[in-house]
């Protein structure tokens, strides 16, 4: 299970306020299949919200914990009925991104001479 620091946390709680729940874990509870989506989406978003229909405040927080032990995530937060989920990505090897040039508005051009630089 991934730790994160208090800082860390309360950063990835702000990015996770505007993001919607892309999993949800129904009747059928936490199965393999939904496990395999999770890990999927981690994979694509690292930072992801799930959303669960129960009641049982205690089956959440095991979900969350379950989670967390078999895909290497951090829980960030546990609100209601949605659980914060991060893991994040793995640096690909070989892969170096170089900084990309800054791009201007217009194309390069020869400056131009008004008319008035023309006159004497």
């Amino acid at each position: 299970m991934l730790q994160l620091s208090s800082a860390g946390r309360r950063e990835l709680r702000a990015r996770a306020h505007a993001l919607n729940p892309v999993v949800a874990i129904a009747e059928n509870g936490l199965s393999d299949a939904v496990l395999k989506e999770i890990d999927a989406s981690l994979k694509a978003h690292e930072l992801i919200k799930i959303r669960v229909f129960g009641d049982s405040r205690e089956d959440r927080i095991a979900y969350l914990e379950r989670i967390c032990d078999e895909l290497g995530a951090a829980a960030v937060q546990h609100i209601g009925k949605l659980l914060v989920v991060y893991r994040p990505k793995p640096a690909e090897p070989g892969k170096v991104e170089a900084p990309k040039p800054p791009r201007s508005r217009r194309p390069e051009t020869p400056l131009r001479r008004s008319k008035r630089s023309h006159q004497g």
